[in-house]
């Protein structure tokens, strides 16, 4: 089964897989928290989708309130959160774990990739990076402290692009 293929509702409770949030584009799922010290990559994130969707690339965020208790919102609270403190146009999923007995599916996939410094295993905190293929496959994968306009994050989209 594809990583694309799995079950993944969006944030605002609509049933259905990865592929429905990602549209069958490259995207960069991104483990997103409203209340962290990184919460304002999400500029970043909002710029890289500006820049990108045009060329068929998105952004997808993922709520996760298992790194210091900083998602503890309602799914509206976070939709209203990023709208009106960031403007996130790009989609958001549920609010899943992404480490732990009860991780997600797709994450039990992506924690499998080593990351730029060679090293696989849990997400390490909040915005950690995952960099997929329009085919589900993982390509790259970013600690939480890549900003998003660093220019191996940038380059390593580009190159998903067509």
């Amino acid at each position: 089964m594809s990583i694309l293929d799995a079950p993944l509702a969006k944030l605002d409770g609509t049933l259905g897989t990865l592929a429905d949030l990602t549209g069958g584009r490259p995207a960069l799922l991104v483990n997103v928290a409203s209340k962290c010290g990184l919460t304002p990559q999400y500029t970043g994130l909002e710029e890289l989708q500006e820049t990108y969707a045009g060329r068929g690339f998105t952004v997808v965020g993922v709520p996760c309130n298992q790194f210091g208790g900083q998602e503890p919102g309602s799914a509206e609270e976070i939709a209203e959160f990023c709208s009106a403190t960031y403007g996130v146009s790009f989609p958001m999923s549920e609010k899943v774990e992404v480490n732990g007995d009860g991780r997600h599916p797709i994450y039990q996939q992506l924690v499998e990739t080593p990351n730029e410094k060679g090293e696989a295993g849990d997400v390490q905190w909040n915005f950690e990076k995952f960099l997929l293929a329009a085919d589900g496959s993982v390509v790259a994968r970013f600690n939480p402290g890549v900003e998003p306009h660093d220019p191996i994050l940038v380059s390593a989209i580009e190159a998903q692009l067509s």
